[in-house]
């Protein structure tokens, strides 16, 4: 009896691996990021795909769930994942690369110009990737600099005006600067 209790005690210290209702937990917490270009480009299985990757490379970090939801930042934290994900599917692929930067998102934001044919959009995308494949040497590297990527003159956005200069002429013009103390 006593050998049996210590090889259950044994055996219940060494089950590390979260319950499936805090899995599920995780996926309704990864949902929250829907809304990212690369995200919200996918098909609701392709995203449920992506949602259980996010969440076992968390569980594999993090296997005691108990720390996981302690952890200052956690929020900070899930989002790293989310955009380490990202990237990771990525591979700046010209073909991935259009989830993540979609074409209207960058016709909206003056970078390309409207009703281009799929195959300038194409030409645009594999100049993109191979800049972005020239300019970092990692998948890290890109990682990090897609977490920095906030403002308007970014690495990332001005790579992407250099292309569409490149293989459209199309130049921003600025007609006013504003500053604001």
């Amino acid at each position: 009896m006593a050998i049996a209790t210590i090889m259950a005690l044994v055996g219940c210290s060494n089950h590390r691996g979260w319950t499936e209702k805090q899995r599920e937990e995780m996926r309704r917490d990864v949902r929250a990021y829907r809304e990212l270009p690369y995200i919200n480009n996918l098909e609701e299985i392709e995203f449920e795909i992506f949602s259980n990757d996010v969440t076992e490379a968390i569980e594999i970090d993090y296997p005691v769930y108990t720390t996981f939801v302690e952890l200052p930042g956690r929020g900070d934290t899930v989002e790293v994942y989310v955009v380490q994900t990202i990237v990771s599917e990525l591979q700046a692929d010209a073909h991935n690369m259009r989830k993540i930067y979609p074409y209207r998102e960058l016709v909206k934001e003056g970078i390309l110009p409207k009703d281009l044919d799929r195959q300038s959009q194409r030409a645009f995308y594999e100049c993109f990737a191979r800049r972005v494949d020239n300019t970092f040497p990692s998948v890290a590297s890109f990682f990090d600099a897609v977490l920095a990527d906030t403002t308007s003159n970014s690495v990332i956005e001005n790579m992407q005006r250099q292309c569409a200069s490149d293989l459209f002429d199309w130049v921003v013009e600025v007609d006013e600067v504003i500053v604001f103390e």
